[in-house]
Protein backbone atom coordinates (compact mmCIF):
# COMPACT_ATOMS: atom_id res chain seq x y z
CA UNK A 1 0.00 0.00 0.00
CA UNK A 2 1.82 3.19 -0.67
CA UNK A 3 1.91 6.20 2.12
CA UNK A 4 -0.20 8.83 1.52
CA UNK A 5 0.96 11.82 3.86
CA UNK A 6 -0.96 14.50 5.36
CA UNK A 7 0.86 16.50 3.36
CA UNK A 8 -0.24 15.31 -0.12
CA UNK A 9 -3.99 15.47 1.59
CA UNK A 10 -3.45 18.98 1.97
CA UNK A 11 -3.88 19.20 -1.68
CA UNK A 12 -7.20 19.73 -3.74
CA UNK A 13 -7.61 16.88 -6.27
CA UNK A 14 -7.95 18.75 -9.59
CA UNK A 15 -6.72 16.04 -11.62
CA UNK A 16 -6.51 12.09 -11.14
CA UNK A 17 -2.51 12.07 -11.85
CA UNK A 18 -0.46 11.52 -8.65
CA UNK A 19 0.71 14.24 -6.12
CA UNK A 20 4.31 14.06 -7.79
CA UNK A 21 3.41 14.07 -12.12
CA UNK A 22 4.05 16.95 -13.44
CA UNK A 23 2.28 20.13 -13.11
CA UNK A 24 1.62 20.62 -16.83
CA UNK A 25 -0.08 17.35 -16.17
CA UNK A 26 -3.01 19.47 -14.54
CA UNK A 27 -2.44 22.97 -15.92
CA UNK A 28 -1.86 21.52 -19.58
CA UNK A 29 1.54 22.25 -21.62
CA UNK A 30 1.48 25.99 -22.04
CA UNK A 31 5.11 27.12 -22.68
CA UNK A 32 6.80 29.72 -19.94
CA UNK A 33 7.04 32.76 -20.83
CA UNK A 34 10.53 34.87 -20.95
CA UNK A 35 11.78 36.39 -17.69
CA UNK A 36 11.67 39.33 -17.37
CA UNK A 37 14.95 40.95 -17.07
CA UNK A 38 15.93 42.92 -13.94
CA UNK A 39 17.30 46.51 -14.08
CA UNK A 40 20.31 47.41 -14.77
CA UNK A 41 22.20 48.63 -11.30
CA UNK A 42 23.28 51.76 -10.84
CA UNK A 43 27.54 51.74 -11.01
CA UNK A 44 29.31 53.91 -7.67
CA UNK A 45 30.81 55.98 -10.17
CA UNK A 46 27.48 56.71 -11.99
CA UNK A 47 26.11 57.60 -8.69
CA UNK A 48 28.68 59.89 -7.45
CA UNK A 49 28.08 61.53 -10.95
CA UNK A 50 24.25 62.20 -10.51
CA UNK A 51 24.67 63.26 -6.59
CA UNK A 52 27.45 66.06 -7.83
CA UNK A 53 24.62 67.05 -11.07
CA UNK A 54 21.92 67.38 -8.49
CA UNK A 55 24.06 69.29 -6.35
CA UNK A 56 24.94 71.73 -8.29
CA UNK A 57 21.79 71.96 -9.87
CA UNK A 58 19.41 75.29 -9.45
CA UNK A 59 17.08 75.28 -6.56
CA UNK A 60 13.34 74.71 -7.53
CA UNK A 61 10.57 77.46 -7.13
CA UNK A 62 8.88 75.66 -3.92
CA UNK A 63 5.92 77.46 -4.50
CA UNK A 64 4.93 75.86 -7.74
CA UNK A 65 3.13 72.50 -7.00
CA UNK A 66 4.85 69.45 -8.47
CA UNK A 67 2.69 66.86 -10.66
CA UNK A 68 2.30 63.31 -8.92
CA UNK A 69 3.51 60.97 -10.48
CA UNK A 70 1.25 58.79 -12.09
CA UNK A 71 0.37 55.16 -10.89
CA UNK A 72 1.19 52.24 -13.24
CA UNK A 73 -2.02 50.94 -15.00
CA UNK A 74 -2.08 47.15 -13.64
CA UNK A 75 -3.13 43.91 -14.93
CA UNK A 76 -6.97 42.02 -14.04
CA UNK A 77 -7.25 41.08 -11.18
CA UNK A 78 -6.28 37.68 -9.89
CA UNK A 79 -8.53 34.90 -10.01
CA UNK A 80 -9.21 32.42 -7.03
CA UNK A 81 -9.80 29.95 -8.97
CA UNK A 82 -6.94 30.70 -11.31
CA UNK A 83 -4.29 30.26 -8.36
CA UNK A 84 -5.82 27.28 -6.88
CA UNK A 85 -6.07 25.24 -10.06
CA UNK A 86 -2.36 26.20 -10.77
CA UNK A 87 -0.83 25.77 -7.68
CA UNK A 88 -2.86 22.79 -6.67
CA UNK A 89 -3.39 24.49 -3.35
CA UNK A 90 -6.98 24.30 -1.97
CA UNK A 91 -6.92 26.66 0.70
CA UNK A 92 -6.68 30.11 -1.10
CA UNK A 93 -7.84 33.65 -0.04
CA UNK A 94 -8.43 37.16 -1.36
CA UNK A 95 -7.55 39.93 0.94
CA UNK A 96 -8.87 43.42 1.02
CA UNK A 97 -6.16 44.82 -1.45
CA UNK A 98 -7.03 42.04 -4.47
CA UNK A 99 -3.78 39.72 -3.36
CA UNK A 100 -4.76 36.32 -3.52
CA UNK A 101 -2.72 34.20 -0.68
CA UNK A 102 -2.67 30.36 -1.15
CA UNK A 103 -1.35 28.67 2.13
CA UNK A 104 -0.85 24.87 2.66
CA UNK A 105 0.36 24.77 6.65
CA UNK A 106 3.52 21.74 7.06
CA UNK A 107 1.97 18.96 8.99
CA UNK A 108 3.50 15.57 7.79
CA UNK A 109 6.71 15.97 9.68
CA UNK A 110 6.58 17.19 13.17
CA UNK A 111 8.85 20.07 14.54
CA UNK A 112 10.41 20.52 17.50
CA UNK A 113 12.55 23.43 18.80
CA UNK A 114 14.26 23.25 21.94
CA UNK A 115 11.87 20.07 22.68
CA UNK A 116 8.53 22.38 22.22
CA UNK A 117 6.22 21.05 19.37
CA UNK A 118 5.98 23.96 17.16
CA UNK A 119 2.05 23.87 15.69
CA UNK A 120 2.41 25.07 11.88
CA UNK A 121 0.42 28.09 13.07
CA UNK A 122 3.48 29.47 14.97
CA UNK A 123 5.58 29.81 11.03
CA UNK A 124 4.86 25.91 9.95
CA UNK A 125 3.25 27.23 7.02
CA UNK A 126 4.16 27.29 3.40
CA UNK A 127 2.97 30.57 0.59
CA UNK A 128 2.40 32.09 -2.12
CA UNK A 129 0.86 35.15 -2.42
CA UNK A 130 0.05 36.57 -6.46
CA UNK A 131 -1.08 40.28 -7.16
CA UNK A 132 -1.98 42.02 -10.12
CA UNK A 133 1.66 43.00 -11.90
CA UNK A 134 2.65 46.03 -14.63
CA UNK A 135 0.50 46.02 -17.56
CA UNK A 136 2.18 45.31 -20.60
CA UNK A 137 4.96 43.20 -18.43
CA UNK A 138 3.08 40.40 -16.45
CA UNK A 139 -0.25 39.43 -15.79
CA UNK A 140 1.04 38.69 -12.17
CA UNK A 141 3.83 38.77 -9.37
CA UNK A 142 4.55 36.74 -7.14
CA UNK A 143 5.85 36.02 -3.78
CA UNK A 144 6.22 33.37 -1.03
CA UNK A 145 7.91 31.17 1.38
CA UNK A 146 8.41 27.36 1.22
CA UNK A 147 8.82 25.39 4.47
CA UNK A 148 11.47 22.92 3.81
CA UNK A 149 13.56 20.19 5.18
CA UNK A 150 17.16 19.69 4.15
CA UNK A 151 16.70 16.47 1.51
CA UNK A 152 14.20 19.01 -0.53
CA UNK A 153 15.95 22.23 -0.59
CA UNK A 154 17.97 21.78 -3.76
CA UNK A 155 15.16 19.37 -5.47
CA UNK A 156 12.68 22.58 -4.99
CA UNK A 157 14.99 24.93 -6.06
CA UNK A 158 15.75 23.08 -9.66
CA UNK A 159 12.14 22.79 -10.22
CA UNK A 160 11.55 26.08 -9.28
CA UNK A 161 14.32 27.42 -11.57
CA UNK A 162 12.72 25.47 -14.50
CA UNK A 163 9.35 27.24 -13.95
CA UNK A 164 11.10 30.91 -14.06
CA UNK A 165 10.32 31.49 -10.40
CA UNK A 166 13.17 32.91 -8.70
CA UNK A 167 14.49 31.96 -5.49
CA UNK A 168 15.21 34.53 -3.93
CA UNK A 169 17.20 33.86 0.09
CA UNK A 170 17.39 30.74 2.15
CA UNK A 171 18.01 30.51 5.82
CA UNK A 172 16.33 29.17 9.36
CA UNK A 173 13.77 30.45 11.54
CA UNK A 174 14.99 28.69 14.55
CA UNK A 175 18.26 27.33 16.40
CA UNK A 176 18.28 23.72 17.89
CA UNK A 177 15.29 22.76 16.13
CA UNK A 178 14.52 18.72 15.38
CA UNK A 179 14.59 17.86 12.39
CA UNK A 180 16.46 21.11 10.94
CA UNK A 181 14.09 23.47 8.75
CA UNK A 182 14.62 25.60 6.61
CA UNK A 183 12.76 28.59 4.45
CA UNK A 184 12.91 29.22 0.69
CA UNK A 185 11.61 32.92 -0.27
CA UNK A 186 10.47 33.21 -3.67
CA UNK A 187 9.13 35.35 -6.06
CA UNK A 188 8.48 36.43 -10.08
CA UNK A 189 6.65 37.61 -12.94
CA UNK A 190 4.43 36.11 -15.56
CA UNK A 191 1.08 34.36 -15.51
CA UNK A 192 -0.48 32.93 -12.62
CA UNK A 193 -0.41 29.44 -14.43
CA UNK A 194 3.52 29.59 -15.11
CA UNK A 195 4.41 30.72 -11.41
CA UNK A 196 1.37 28.31 -9.66
CA UNK A 197 2.72 25.61 -12.04
CA UNK A 198 5.54 25.98 -10.50
CA UNK A 199 4.71 25.86 -7.23
CA UNK A 200 2.87 22.35 -7.84
CA UNK A 201 5.65 20.96 -9.07
CA UNK A 202 7.64 22.02 -5.96
CA UNK A 203 4.74 20.92 -3.92
CA UNK A 204 4.49 17.18 -5.74
CA UNK A 205 8.37 17.09 -5.72
CA UNK A 206 8.26 17.23 -1.64
CA UNK A 207 5.41 15.04 -1.41
CA UNK A 208 7.45 12.53 -4.01
CA UNK A 209 10.50 12.59 -1.89
CA UNK A 210 8.53 12.12 1.76
CA UNK A 211 6.89 9.06 0.24
CA UNK A 212 10.01 7.50 0.01
CA UNK A 213 11.48 8.68 3.01
CA UNK A 214 8.91 9.62 5.31
CA UNK A 215 12.03 10.84 7.36
CA UNK A 216 13.95 13.93 6.42
CA UNK A 217 17.50 12.42 5.36
CA UNK A 218 20.63 12.79 7.79
CA UNK A 219 23.00 13.28 4.87
CA UNK A 220 23.44 13.62 1.32
CA UNK A 221 24.13 9.76 0.93
CA UNK A 222 28.12 10.28 -0.60
CA UNK A 223 30.76 7.64 0.01
CA UNK A 224 33.46 8.62 2.23
CA UNK A 225 36.07 10.67 1.58
CA UNK A 226 39.79 9.75 1.65
CA UNK A 227 41.45 9.93 5.53
CA UNK A 228 44.05 11.74 3.94
CA UNK A 229 43.15 14.58 1.53
CA UNK A 230 45.26 14.67 -1.83
CA UNK A 231 44.20 17.74 -3.66
CA UNK A 232 46.21 18.32 -6.64
CA UNK A 233 46.05 22.13 -6.45
CA UNK A 234 47.80 23.07 -9.93
CA UNK A 235 45.38 21.41 -11.73
CA UNK A 236 42.60 23.37 -10.24
CA UNK A 237 44.33 26.59 -10.78
CA UNK A 238 44.43 26.00 -14.44
CA UNK A 239 40.54 25.09 -14.50
CA UNK A 240 40.00 27.91 -12.36
CA UNK A 241 41.84 30.54 -14.05
CA UNK A 242 43.52 31.96 -10.59
CA UNK A 243 46.02 31.31 -8.51
CA UNK A 244 45.70 30.02 -5.14
CA UNK A 245 46.28 28.84 -1.63
CA UNK A 246 47.60 24.95 -0.71
CA UNK A 247 47.30 23.54 2.74
CA UNK A 248 47.69 19.81 4.24
CA UNK A 249 46.20 18.42 0.72
CA UNK A 250 43.50 20.94 0.77
CA UNK A 251 42.97 23.94 -1.92
CA UNK A 252 41.24 27.23 -1.55
CA UNK A 253 40.61 29.86 -5.01
CA UNK A 254 39.03 33.30 -3.71
CA UNK A 255 37.89 35.78 -6.35
CA UNK A 256 36.96 39.30 -5.33
CA UNK A 257 35.17 41.98 -6.83
CA UNK A 258 34.26 45.36 -5.46
CA UNK A 259 31.49 47.44 -4.62
CA UNK A 260 30.68 50.91 -2.99
CA UNK A 261 29.93 50.74 0.66
CA UNK A 262 27.30 53.24 1.99
CA UNK A 263 30.17 55.30 3.43
CA UNK A 264 31.09 56.35 -0.47
CA UNK A 265 34.56 54.07 -0.24
CA UNK A 266 35.19 51.35 -1.78
CA UNK A 267 35.13 47.63 -0.88
CA UNK A 268 36.71 44.36 -2.24
CA UNK A 269 38.29 41.15 -1.87
CA UNK A 270 39.92 42.28 1.72
CA UNK A 271 37.18 43.10 2.76
CA UNK A 272 34.70 39.89 2.06
CA UNK A 273 33.52 40.91 -1.28
CA UNK A 274 34.50 37.67 -2.87
CA UNK A 275 33.77 34.30 -4.48
CA UNK A 276 35.74 30.99 -3.19
CA UNK A 277 35.80 28.05 -2.79
CA UNK A 278 37.65 25.63 -1.02
CA UNK A 279 38.08 21.60 -2.29
CA UNK A 280 39.32 18.96 0.06
CA UNK A 281 39.60 15.10 -0.34
CA UNK A 282 41.20 13.64 -3.56
CA UNK A 283 41.05 14.31 -7.51
CA UNK A 284 38.60 11.32 -7.64
CA UNK A 285 36.53 11.74 -4.56
CA UNK A 286 36.34 15.49 -3.88
CA UNK A 287 34.25 18.02 -1.38
CA UNK A 288 33.74 22.01 -2.49
CA UNK A 289 32.36 24.36 -0.34
CA UNK A 290 32.25 28.00 -0.61
CA UNK A 291 30.18 31.21 -1.18
CA UNK A 292 29.86 33.29 -4.16
CA UNK A 293 29.06 36.90 -4.00
CA UNK A 294 26.80 37.76 -6.98
CA UNK A 295 24.67 41.24 -8.28
CA UNK A 296 20.88 41.29 -7.77
CA UNK A 297 20.55 40.49 -11.60
CA UNK A 298 23.66 37.61 -11.15
CA UNK A 299 22.00 35.36 -8.77
CA UNK A 300 19.34 33.27 -10.64
CA UNK A 301 21.19 32.61 -13.72
CA UNK A 302 24.38 31.61 -10.92
CA UNK A 303 21.91 29.38 -9.36
CA UNK A 304 20.25 27.52 -11.97
CA UNK A 305 24.25 27.06 -13.30
CA UNK A 306 25.34 25.99 -9.88
CA UNK A 307 22.25 23.80 -9.31
CA UNK A 308 22.75 22.23 -13.71
CA UNK A 309 26.62 21.00 -12.31
CA UNK A 310 24.87 19.15 -9.16
CA UNK A 311 26.17 21.49 -6.88
CA UNK A 312 23.79 22.10 -3.55
CA UNK A 313 22.94 25.34 -2.30
CA UNK A 314 22.74 26.22 1.49
CA UNK A 315 22.12 29.66 2.04
CA UNK A 316 21.33 32.87 -0.04
CA UNK A 317 21.29 35.99 2.33
CA UNK A 318 22.72 39.43 2.63
CA UNK A 319 26.47 40.23 4.12
CA UNK A 320 26.19 44.10 4.05
CA UNK A 321 23.41 47.05 3.72
CA UNK A 322 23.22 50.09 1.90
CA UNK A 323 26.13 49.06 -0.75
CA UNK A 324 25.63 50.23 -4.49
CA UNK A 325 26.02 47.73 -6.46
CA UNK A 326 24.01 45.38 -3.90
CA UNK A 327 25.88 42.06 -3.35
CA UNK A 328 24.07 39.01 -1.97
CA UNK A 329 26.10 36.02 -1.07
CA UNK A 330 24.88 32.30 -1.53
CA UNK A 331 26.98 29.61 -0.14
CA UNK A 332 27.01 25.80 -1.46
CA UNK A 333 28.08 22.18 -1.00
CA UNK A 334 29.48 19.59 -3.58
CA UNK A 335 30.60 16.41 -4.25
CA UNK A 336 32.10 15.01 -7.00
CA UNK A 337 35.53 14.74 -9.24
CA UNK A 338 37.67 17.90 -7.62
CA UNK A 339 38.22 19.23 -11.92
CA UNK A 340 34.37 18.94 -12.06
CA UNK A 341 33.69 20.60 -9.27
CA UNK A 342 36.20 23.04 -9.99
CA UNK A 343 34.67 23.60 -13.78
CA UNK A 344 30.78 23.93 -12.39
CA UNK A 345 32.29 26.46 -10.07
CA UNK A 346 34.11 28.24 -13.14
CA UNK A 347 30.98 28.43 -15.50
CA UNK A 348 28.90 30.32 -12.80
CA UNK A 349 32.21 32.52 -11.35
CA UNK A 350 32.15 33.62 -15.18
CA UNK A 351 28.29 34.78 -15.06
CA UNK A 352 29.55 37.76 -12.49
CA UNK A 353 31.63 40.90 -12.78
CA UNK A 354 34.25 39.34 -10.62
CA UNK A 355 37.87 40.83 -10.87
CA UNK A 356 39.21 38.67 -13.07
CA UNK A 357 43.73 38.38 -13.41
CA UNK A 358 44.89 40.76 -15.98
CA UNK A 359 45.82 37.45 -17.92
CA UNK A 360 42.45 36.61 -18.60
CA UNK A 361 41.41 40.04 -20.00
CA UNK A 362 44.26 41.02 -22.23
Amino acid sequence: MKQTSQFTRGFAGYCSVPLFALATACAGSESAPPVTPESAWTSPAATSTAAQTAASAPVKNTNVAASAPQPAALSPAIDERAVADATGIAKVETSPDGVVKASLPRKDIEVAVDGWKVPPFMGLTSWVAFTPAQKGIADAMMMGDLVLFEDEVNPVMSVLLEYQVQVTAIHNHFFFDAPHVFFMHVGGEGTVATLGGGIRVAMNTIAKIRMQSPKPAHGYGAPPLPAKNAIDAAKLEAVLGVKGQAKDGMFKATMGRSTAASCGCNIGKTMGVNTWAAFAGSNENAVVDGDFAVAERELQPVLKSLRAGGINIVAIHQHMSGENPRILFLHYWGRGKAADLAATIKTALDLTAWDKPKSETT
